[in-house]
């Protein structure tokens, strides 16, 4: 197999306990998700990583693959390689369970990007931020890489650092959001599982910069979409009036 896709589904969140499955236009956030990965062209099998039972039941009503992962995965990426372990596959797409904005397309364009690498073994997507609000927040990670797209660092702070403090946008720094969907080769992916936690990841919460401070290269992507990440209520709103604007900002 040469690409699979798992969407890692957790019960418990601290801000928003079973957001996965909160009612988003009549469909749980999990199934917006699935559906619209099922349709890249790119994955040869897609599952959904569960750690509950609730989960598991309405994946399956749903018509979706679902599989049981230990609750004590401390994260996704680990819920991943719990489940592709047994597996016969090159490339892991961590698709995530709570952004139900995603595209096929985006997806695609991962897996294709990671199957033309020779020096990355992990890819990223990015998308060029447009409000100036997202820059201050600190839940929007940002992203700098190289001229060859290669990542250089993510941080919740804006980067690079407008030390001149122009406005003229043509003068102002460009500044990328980072979009959290991986594609790992399976290799790799258990390379990164057993790196012991870096002093870059723990200072900004941010798993990626293990790879970069162990001097693993990450490929960036870019993409004219965005997602939103279904964290909080108010997040579930914003998704519903985007999707059902009839022209909506972030895609």
């Amino acid at each position: 197999m040469k690409a699979i896709g798992v969407i890692p589904a957790r019960w418990g969140s601290t801000r928003f306990e079973g957001k996965v499955l909160a009612d988003l236009l009549g469909k749980p956030v999990v199934q917006h998700v699935w559906e619209s990965a099922k349709k890249a062209k790119a994955l040869d099998d897609l599952v959904v990583a569960c750690d509950d039972e609730r989960i598991i039941k309405v994946v399956e009503a749903f018509g979706g693959k679902a599989v049981y992962t230990s609750v004590d995965q401390p994260s996704g990426t680990d819920r991943l390689a719990e489940v592709v372990n047994p597996m016969d596959v090159k490339i892991v797409v961590n698709i995530q369970g709570d952004e139900p904005l995603v595209r096929p397309i985006m997806i695609d364009n991962l897996v294709m990007a990671l199957e033309n690498e020779k020096v990355a073994q992990m890819a990223t997507m990015v998308k060029r931020i447009e409000d100036d609000a997202e820059l201050t927040n600190s839940n929007v990670v940002k992203a700098i890489f190289d001229k060859n797209g290669y990542a250089i660092y993510f941080s919740r702070y804006a980067i690079p650092y407008n030390r001149t403090n122009t406005i003229d946008k043509d003068k102002k720094p460009i500044y990328y959001k980072h979009i959290g969907m991986y594609a790992f080769t399976k290799d790799f992916l258990f390379t990164f599982r057993n790196l012991p936690k870096s002093s870059l990841e723990t200072a900004e919460k941010l798993e990626q910069l293990r790879v970069l401070e162990y001097g693993y290269k990450i490929k960036v992507v870019e993409t004219k979409f965005d997602t939103v990440g279904v964290d909080t209520h108010d997040d579930l709103m914003k998704v519903r009036e985007i999707m059902l604007s009839d022209s909506p900002k972030t895609l």
